[in-house]
């Protein structure tokens, strides 16, 4: 059994939790999400606490148990704190900018990489930077390893698109080979 799973998640005030039809839905002042949680787990909510137990003994209900605990988590602090990410572009010339729902990555290549913004990601470019801003922790990490995956980081000069956090382990060139 999930240790983490077996901890009840407190609803904080200001959010609203509610269960039909055996999806978990939560509002709050960022938003609203909902989760269908995987077989063989049952949840409740119990006096502004939500509940998370195994239904069954199957080996796959004890592995969705912990997961659906900790999903049902992030929703509560995406809802009323919300997720943010950072990225940064490191070179000559990159540039990014935001162009209605589209990202344009200006990074080195003889095109312009065009990445759709998810619906409920705010994206924000100041000159190298990119922030991102939403009160879905996977959509964010998600559209945030995309933006890296387009340029990542090189080890030698460090020319790319990292994370704001990330550090970049850099090699020496053929001068210091001597």
């Amino acid at each position: 059994m999930s240790r983490i799973g077996k901890q009840p998640v407190v609803v904080p005030s200001g959010v609203t939790a509610a269960i039909a039809n055996g999806v978990v839905s939560v509002q709050g002042p960022k938003g609203k999400l909902e989760f269908a949680p995987g077989s063989g787990v049952a949840v409740k909510i119990e006096s502004g606490k939500i509940l998370v137990s195994v239904s069954d003994s199957n080996p796959q209900s004890a592995a969705n148990f912990g997961s659906s605990r900790a999903i049902i988590n992030n929703m509560i602090l995406g809802v009323s704190t919300g997720f943010k990410r950072g990225l940064e572009l490191n070179g000559v010339g990159f540039t990014a900018k935001v162009q209605g729902n589209v990202l344009v990555l200006t990074v080195g290549f003889s095109h312009d990489v065009k990445l759709e913004i998810p619906a409920n990601v705010k994206c924000v470019v100041n000159k190298n930077q990119i922030e991102l801003d939403s009160c879905d922790k996977a959509m964010v990490g998600l559209f945030a390893s995309r933006i890296r995956k387009s340029k990542p980081p090189e080890p030698y000069l460090g020319k790319g698109i990292k994370y704001v956090e990330e550090v970049v382990r850099r090699k020496a060139g053929k001068t210091a080979k001597k």
